[in-house]
């Protein structure tokens, strides 16, 4: 008697992997990394124009430097952040601004046309702006791309959704959808 196997599709989506190869987890302090290291050091708050808010930005050169973040899935049931859905990120750090480390989709920068990633809360309706994710990249194992496209929040909305890259401007990194993408890793905090 033969019997025939048929590989079933995965109901989640897979986890992402931090640099040692576990699966990124709720609550956790995480550096992220850019995955090819002339693109800059780790992310960090970033003081584009001398006042609040911060920008999320890498600092410029790899080193040691740089926030650690902590991400929060939007199912408040998951524990993992998986590829494709959508979690909340904040910097693990206080600043002399009066507001939230989360990120954020801010404004766009008028010369380059491209959506900046900022820091602070949502107010929007539906406040999907704080809600990013990540996808697996072509580059290799282990490397992601930041995405923003909140359809786990609003499945019915339409957005228009952007990969993170890098915006060199006045010497600073900036963090900013719609250019070049900037693919990372992500590191535990040791």
């Amino acid at each position: 008697m033969a019997i025939s196997a048929v590989a079933q599709p995965s109901s989640f989506p897979a986890p992402v992997h931090d640099s040692a190869g576990r699966p990124l987890q709720r609550g956790v302090e995480y550096y992220i990394n850019p995955a090819i290291t002339d693109n800059g050091g780790r992310f960090t708050l970033i003081d584009r124009n001398g006042s609040c808010p911060f920008y999320v930005g890498q600092e410029n050169v790899s080193g040691l430097d740089g926030f650690r973040v902590i991400f929060t899935p939007f199912d408040e049931n998951e524990t993992v952040i998986r590829e494709n859905e959508d979690f909340r990120v904040v910097f693990s750090a206080s600043t002399i601004c009066v507001q939230s480390t989360a990120w954020k989709v801010g404004e766009t920068d008028p010369e380059t046309n491209r959506r900046l990633i900022v820091t602070g809360e949502d107010q929007s309706r539906l406040s999907t702006g704080n809600y990013f994710r990540i996808a697996a990249s072509a580059a290799g194992d282990g490397i992601y791309e930041i995405q923003w496209c909140p359809t786990d929040v609003c499945p019915t909305c339409r957005f228009i959704c952007g990969t993170a890259g890098g915006l060199v401007e006045n010497g600073k990194r900036l963090l900013a959808l719609d250019g070049s993408v900037l693919p990372v890793t992500f590191e535990r905090k040791a």
